[in-house]
């Protein structure tokens, strides 16, 4: 089923200065009269894991990206060229969700969303905002902070919302930009939007914020830098030696006052070569906080979701324990590489020793998208963008390429039983 425009008739917004009410409530979710034999051929050219099936949650929506859970099971994806939100309903638990219908409309951009207790909040480019239900079809829209920058370059608003703040970020402008603002920074609010205080520096374009389980930590996948190599003398004769390896995409735990490289240092403390006459490049590199762990370079590693044991205790189709605390990573894949690479969703294992533990120790990947055809030519079957752990215990993934779709991860086990 087709989002893109059966789904005009929903919510629409009208904007004040704190307040946003819908103008009518919404319509009744929309279902297809008779709904088609599901369609996925790509689903054959995955390469998935043993012990792991990959199926389709939602058989289509055009441009979804990020993916929130609320309460009853209810799926919330983020469409940020349509600038709403879809609630998408799995009314008879196969797996599937059938029913789907806008929950917010109306602003320019929306990707980043976490529900906090009765709230779902969400980001715009430039702004912070909340809603939630008041009943009889009706909704509470609450405006938190505004006037942010952002709504170019690397606009992806990152957002968490923690017990008593909220924490958010906005990419770099360009690429390496040298830029005196309030972008490639982590800032922390009140939950009233006030007490704006600087948490972090130096990230180039961090689209999810999360707590690992248990702990205080924040943590997000950073995406390294393009076009590393040209200073060294790339071109398209010679090719791209050294862009195709390098900078990493990062994964990183971001601490309070902390200072991770960006623009002029990459990975594990490596200069960029258009920063290297800077009096202060050295002095730069030894506060820079390297990594917690190193992608690969230019795999676009988008958002993740970890394994919550919580969740995994309490679901139907529960992952194997040893996953609990690792991290689900959506990798949307390469572009500044002649040859792609990233495309997959892979699991970051983390080390479980209650003394030594709290860091990456090796990475699987689980899915990969990527398909190498007869001829050897590479076709991209999916553009994973984010991932969430569903009540079941499943893991979901969104794609925004080359087909709008939510793909469910389960675990099946291996070995005969």
């Amino acid at each position: 089923m087709n989002l893109s425009g059966a789904l005009s008739c929903g919510i629409v917004l009208c904007v004040f200065s704190g307040v946003v009410s819908p103008s009518a409530h919404a319509q009744d979710a929309v279902k297809p009269a008779a709904a088609p034999p599901m369609d996925a051929p790509e689903l054959e050219r995955f390469v998935v894991r043993e012990g792991f099936e990959v199926s389709v949650a939602v058989e289509r929506l055009d441009h979804c990206r990020f993916m929130e859970f609320g309460p009853g099971g209810v799926l919330y994806v983020s469409r940020p060229p349509e600038g709403e939100i879809i609630e998408c309903k799995d009314a008879d638990g196969d797996g599937v969700f059938e029913f789907m219908q806008p929950l917010v409309e109306g602003h320019d951009s929306v990707q980043a969303m976490q529900q906090v207790d009765e709230w779902l909040w969400y980001a715009t480019s430039r702004e912070v905002w909340k809603t939630r239900a008041t009943g009889e079809g009706s909704r509470d829209v609450v405006r938190v902070i505004e006037g942010l920058p952002g709504g170019s370059g690397h606009w992806w608003r990152s957002l968490l919302v923690t017990d008593d703040a909220i924490y958010t970020s906005v990419g770099d402008s360009g690429n390496i930009t040298d830029e005196d603002n309030d972008r490639q920074k982590v800032w922390r609010y009140s939950l009233t939007g006030s007490d704006k205080a600087l948490w972090c520096a130096g990230i180039r374009n961090t689209e999810k914020l999360r707590l690992r389980p248990g702990t205080n930590e924040i943590w997000g996948c950073d995406h390294g830098s393009d076009w590393f190599g040209l200073k060294y003398g790339e071109s398209n004769e010679k090719g791209q030696p050294i862009t195709d390896f390098n900078p990493p995409d990062e994964l990183n735990k971001y601490e309070q006052g902390k200072f991770y490289g960006h623009p002029f240092i990459t990975g594990n403390r490596v200069p960029r070569l258009e920063f290297k006459d800077r009096e202060d490049i050295v002095d730069l590199a030894a506060k820079t906080i390297p990594p917690q762990w190193c992608f690969g370079a230019h795999w676009a590693v988008n958002s993740f979701t970890f394994v919550d044991p919580s969740v995994n205790a309490k679901a139907k189709h529960p992952l194997p324990a040893e996953y609990e605390g690792d991290m689900f990573v959506a990798c949307r894949g390469s572009w500044n590489r002649s040859e792609p690479a990233g495309y997959q969703v892979a699991r970051v294992m983390f080390d479980k020793d209650k003394k030594l533990g709290g860091k990456p120790i090796g990475l699987q990947t689980i899915v990969s998208t990527l398909f190498t055809n007869a001829a050897g030519e590479h076709e991209v079957q999916a553009r994973p963008v984010d991932c969430v752990q569903a009540p079941d215990g499943s893991i979901l993934f969104s794609s925004d390429s080359p087909i709008g779709r939510v793909y469910r991860i389960r675990w099946k086990g291996t070995g005969s039983k």
